[in-house]
């Protein structure tokens, strides 16, 4: 079981990184009039097309319903953008990984999904990272051995996908939501352990996700050992003499980060913090500066030359997620200030339970249609419909106790603000 709490502190940590990040740009896209008004005009053609009721396709292709823009299916982006906003902003972890489930839960279909959940994320990087801030604190070096593999690494997870989806439209179907199935069951499994055994004795609270751990690993000591040329110097401003580890090994971890980005959508470099720090042995100052760049070039990539070009990038709702997003990672954050840390920590487990039910219930529905298994077609549509029911209604009920708690404590909340 040792490699299994391993590999989930890890992707915990993941997930807290990408939820920081998330909220420090979106805080700097709110706190921003220039970037508001830029946001607005993303919007015009949104209007436009709503006003006009034109009822043409912006993205995706006719298999992948939706594909044609409606208010309606805008509006649901929105709600979508909102929960994932509201459990980054209040739980610190997790919102990431509940948008592509969600779209494909309101009827997206999963390339087009994942394309439009990475684009997403590619426009909420551009608009609300200032980079030049923290420039200082990158690795040139790091930074380009990281971007030549993460560059590699949408381009086969991005082909991995179009290859299922040229295949059988229902085989990428199965693939997306296997692959979400089992990453969230891993996550919610443990994530659900550590909530309850905190209910039976004292809590221990997260660290901040970009604090790090004490020192180098004992594994990123060993790594930085081996010498494979090209030998990259890093840390020269904490280390004196700085640290050695090969390209080699940076450009491997920007290849899994890649193809994580391609295939599920959720930026990828979700996983880039903890790789580099506790895989990689990088100061945690060093990886903040090279984690925004990788965010902008991996998502950008994966987004456009992944799934753009070909039609799967539905403009709407990315525009409407990050909408949602927005106000829902600020008043997610504001609500922390009154609720309990142990009910947030009970919440973040039961909303990745909630996202592994339902793409793990629509499993049995994909092997029947693909002809691998025999059931009839009652039951695989009992299942499938019990697993969106349970999700929606998690989510409906975690986003009601947030704005309950929200509005109840409004103006202790404004006295703090």
């Amino acid at each position: 079981m040792g490699i299994f709490r391993s590999t989930y502190e890890f992707m915990k940590q993941a997930s807290i990184a990408h939820a920081k990040w998330d909220y420090e740009v979106s805080m700097s896209i709110i706190h921003n009039r220039k970037k508001m008004w830029i946001l607005l005009l993303l919007l015009l053609p949104i209007v436009a097309v709503s006003l006009a009721d034109a009822g043409s396709m912006l993205g995706g292709k006719t298999a992948y319903a939706p594909a044609f823009y409606s208010t309606s299916i805008f509006m649901v982006s929105i709600a979508i953008g909102l929960a994932a906003g509201l459990i980054t902003g209040c739980i610190g972890a997790g919102g990431g990984f509940i948008i592509t489930p969600a779209l494909m839960a309101a009827g997206v279909k999963g390339i087009l999904a994942v394309g439009t959940d990475v684009f997403h994320i590619f426009a909420k990087a551009i608009m609300g990272t200032t980079v030049h801030k923290k420039l200082g604190n990158v690795s040139t070096k790091l930074a380009m051995a990281f971007l030549v593999g993460s560059g590699a690494g949408t381009f086969i997870g991005g082909s991995i996908n179009r290859f299922f989806y040229d295949k059988d439209p229902i085989l990428s179907e199965a693939f997306i939501s296997l692959v979400y199935a089992v990453l969230l069951g891993f996550l919610g499994f443990y994530a659900m352990m550590d909530f309850w055994k905190s209910t039976r004795g004292p809590a221990t609270e997260g660290g901040d996700a970009h604090g790090g751990p004490s020192g180098t690993t004992d594994f990123a000591k060993k790594l930085q050992k081996i010498n494979i040329p090209p030998m990259i110097t890093f840390d020269e401003d904490y280390v004196e003499g700085g640290k050695k580890i090969s390209g080699v090994f940076i450009a491997m971890g920007g290849v899994i980060v890649g193809i994580l980005a391609a295939i599920m959508g959720v930026g990828g470099g979700f996983v880039t913090f903890p790789m580099f720090v506790y895989t990689f042995g990088v100061s945690t100052a060093t990886t903040v500066g090279t984690d925004i760049l990788q965010i902008i070039f991996t998502a950008g990539l994966a987004s456009i030359a992944q799934y753009a070009i070909y039609g799967y990038v539905f403009y709407t709702l990315a525009m409407g997620m990050l909408i949602g997003s927005l106000i829902g990672i600020q008043v997610g954050a504001l609500t922390t200030k009154v609720v309990k840390g142990i009910q947030i920590r009970g919440f973040y487990a039961i909303s990745i339970i909630a996202g592994f039910i339902n793409r793990a219930s629509t499993l049995p529905k994909k092997m029947v249609e693909l002809e691998y298994i025999d059931m009839s077609k009652t039951t695989i549509n009992a299942i499938e419909s019990v697993g969106n029911v349970v999700f929606w209604i998690v989510v409906a009920i975690f986003g009601l106790w947030i704005f309950s708690k929200f509005f109840a404590n409004i103006k202790t909340l404004r006295e703090e603000v």
